[in-house]
């Protein structure tokens, strides 16, 4: 990701930290949780296994790990820091001491090779700069053996509901965060990110160039949502 790109998008989800829960829940019709629920499931993690949520923001992933795996350890990395105070507040809320915070690009991970028992993300990737060099360094990062999950939109294939949906995605979407967010902007980048990122049979492609093995996904939500799976 260019610094200039970088620096676009952490100002963008500071602006909307405050209403990025709220507007999930909207944008999804409140299945957003049931989806963070599904991509933990398939981390299969081990007991007292070390889990990476990348591009954490508000939190709500990698607590969907460890409402699934109580024993796991869970690290959120994010580099939009007010996304996270957000999460750390819901944190002191629950009472939750297994998942901790921190700061990280995710085309640069401060983690040596094979530090986790499991990966996951949730609407990370149609946001970086280098997206094979993304998928690499998700590797890298994760023990042979383990899983790496990734929760992402998608654009449906089917003629009719294709236009729907991009009616609803790139034009209702935007009023809805000007209304509710109150900027209209972010929501507008937030569909139009959708635009020029690979479907989903792509991104299998790509995820399997990057050395992953067994890559799968699952559409979601008519086709709206991709779960991809890949073990290291």
């Amino acid at each position: 990701m260019t610094a200039d790109k970088s620096t676009r998008i952490q100002t963008m989800f500071s602006r909307i930290a405050r209403r990025y829960d709220l507007m999930n829940r909207l944008m999804t019709l409140g299945r957003d949780q049931a989806w963070r629920r599904l991509a933990a499931r398939e981390l299969q993690l081990p007991r007292n296994g070390l889990c990476l949520d990348l591009a954490t923001g508000t939190g709500d992933l990698a607590l969907a790990v460890r409402a699934r795996y109580p024993t796991a350890r869970v690290v959120g990395m994010d580099f939009a820091l007010a996304m996270m105070r957000v999460g750390q507040q819901k944190l002191r809320a629950r009472g939750e001491s297994g998942l901790m915070f921190g700061a990280a690009d995710a085309l640069a991970l401060p983690f040596g090779d094979a530090q986790f028992d499991g990966l996951v993300n949730g609407f990370l990737l149609r946001n970086v700069g280098d997206l094979p060099r993304a998928l690499a360094e998700m590797r890298r990062v994760v023990k042979p053996g383990a899983r790496v999950a990734c929760l992402e939109i998608t654009r449906p294939q089917t003629p009719v509901f294709r236009e729907l949906f991009h009616l609803y995605f790139y034009r209702l979407v935007p009023l809805i965060g000007g209304m509710i967010a109150g900027d209209r902007q972010a929501y507008t980048y937030l569909p139009n990110s959708l635009t020029p990122f690979p479907p989903a049979d792509r991104l299998k492609a790509l995820m399997l160039e990057a050395g992953f093995r067994e890559v799968r996904y699952r559409l979601l939500m008519m086709g709206t949502v991709a779960l991809h799976v890949g073990l290291v």
